[in-house]
């Protein structure tokens, strides 16, 4: 007889509908999995079978048959056990059910019958809303939040038995309470605005990058304050939302990483030595790299000039596009990898250039090539320039400290969300929806367009400005960008 389920396959963070057919009849004990199985999906055979004999069912005299469709996509993980068991109780009139083409399964076999969590279930889950599936039996991971996705019905299953027994109607999963979401960033262990000293004009720039997702380039000699600004900068971003959050959550159990289950934004500070694929990510089968385990958060990439070319040259399409999309012989996958860049960097090897306290020893050629192990097209999608000095530490103390400046942020965020329809910010959104939604006056275009053959900027440059101009009037409330908004875009851009 033949039988049919539906389960979910990933191929990075993207999921497909996969088929789950078995054929059985009555002949020699045989049983095959056809469809790219994976050596893990090679060796559900066993599982299942011990399994189902476990919970009193006999494959003794079948031939049975399950292709994992469609065909031409290799099926990897051990994900397919439970529909692959469902299927062939189904086939073999072991379950008497009707199973709607909406429902799905995804869980791995233990040889007992229950039910365990697998690597990348949560994106399985999240893939399978998309795919317009209505009802999911998975096992419950105690590692992420109990999943409430309307209008996917989620039921959480310990066993095969606990499985058959809701299709039969004799079983009904216990009530999980939904866990609380505590969106209060101050306990979380970041540097504070308020104990940073000095610095303000640096602050109120990070703020306007916060606003608007703006990547920032710090410059300055050693010890001015370049990576205790950059670590407090998150302190000042405000909480995930619960969709966010969840796609985050997807992308450390891809990687195999640990996440806390605060809302606080990721915060990745790869070392200057990590190879190419630790950054962008690869591997056989290509896991995520610190680009896309910082989504939705921040990339702070210290001693910028010291990371090889290479590795800072493929930065260039994930913070154009928010994606990275790697091929490997044996897949090509495409992550999320949309956060903003931080980046520090001293003037010269030495540090010291332009230094009222310390003697540069560099010469023009060696200030030259370290400028340019930044490349141009990189340094170009730098929204804020900024150019920091030693401060004295007798300075006054910062009185704002960063739950004041998180909720202007905030606020300007909501604002951004309100004006284009969805959670984009200026830094990201299409340059035409921000022109419709935010036009300059004509005397405003000219002044830019004359500053642009002046200095030889490139088109770029001028949208930068434009993006940090409306990030600016976020942050005052105002609903037009202003002339003093442009200056101070420009100061930001060029300094």
């Amino acid at each position: 007889m033949w039988a049919k389920v539906i389960s979910i396959g990933l191929k990075g963070m993207e999921g497909y509908r996969v088929n789950v057919e078995v054929g059985s009849y009555v002949g020699n004990d045989y049983f095959k999995i056809v469809g790219l199985p994976d050596a893990a999906v090679k060796e559900s055979k066993e599982r299942i079978i011990t399994a189902l004999r476990s919970l009193g069912y006999t494959l003794s005299g079948q031939k049975i048959t399950i292709n994992l469709s469609p065909a031409d996509q290799k099926k990897m993980g051990p994900m397919f056990d439970l529909p692959m068991a469902i299927a062939v109780l189904l086939s073999l009139h072991e379950l008497e059910a009707v199973i709607p083409e909406d429902t799905g399964f995804v869980g791995a076999l233990s040889l007992d019958g229950s039910i365990q969590p697998v690597e990348g279930l949560l994106p399985a889950v999240l893939a399978a809303k998309k795919l317009g599936i209505k009802k999911l039996y998975m096992p419950l991971d105690e590692g992420l939040p109990v999943l409430q996705l309307e209008p996917l019905e989620i039921i959480y299953v310990a066993s095969l038995q606990d499985v058959i027994g809701h299709l039969s109607g004799q079983w009904r999963p216990p009530f999980l309470k939904k866990q609380e979401e505590d969106e209060n960033l101050s306990s979380i262990d970041y540097l504070d605005f308020r104990q940073i000293i000095g610095h303000y004009d640096a602050k109120h720039a990070l703020e306007i990058a916060a606003a608007g997702e703006h990547h920032v380039l710090l410059t300055g000699p050693p010890g001015c304050g370049k990576s205790l600004l950059a670590g407090s900068f998150p302190s000042i971003l405000p909480a995930l939302k619960k969709e966010a959050h969840l796609e985050v959550l997807s992308l450390y159990q891809l990687s195999r990483n640990a996440y806390p289950h605060s809302k606080a934004p990721p915060y990745r500070n790869p070392h200057h030595s990590a190879s190419g694929v630790s950054i962008i990510g690869g591997g056989q089968y290509p896991k995520p790299g610190e680009i896309s385990l910082a989504h939705r958060g921040v990339l702070f990439l210290d001693e910028i000039g010291e990371f090889s070319k290479k590795t800072l040259d493929m930065l260039r399409q994930p913070l154009e596009d928010g994606l990275i999309t790697i091929s490997r012989t044996n897949a090509t996958v495409t992550y999320p990898a949309s956060f903003i860049l931080l980046a520090a960097m001293n003037p010269c090897p030495c540090g010291y250039t332009g230094s009222n306290s310390h003697y540069c020893t560099c010469t023009s050629k060696q200030i030259t090539a370290y400028q340019n192990r930044l490349s141009g097209p990189l340094r170009d999608r730098f929204d804020i320039n900024l150019s920091l000095a030693p401060i004295d530490i007798n300075t006054d103390a910062a009185t704002e400290n960063s739950e004041m400046v998180r909720g202007r942020v905030e606020a300007a965020r909501n604002r951004q969300y309100e004006r284009y329809g969805s959670e984009v910010c200026n830094g990201r959104v299409p340059y035409e929806i921000l022109m419709n939604m935010s036009p300059l006056r004509d005397e405003q275009q000219r002044q830019l367009q004359r500053l642009l053959l002046k200095n030889a900027w490139s088109n770029r440059t001028q949208i930068k400005i434009i993006r940090l101009a409306r990030t600016i009037a976020d942050l005052q409330a105002k609903p037009a960008i202003s002339d003093e908004h442009i200056s101070e875009a420009i100061k930001l851009n060029t300094v």
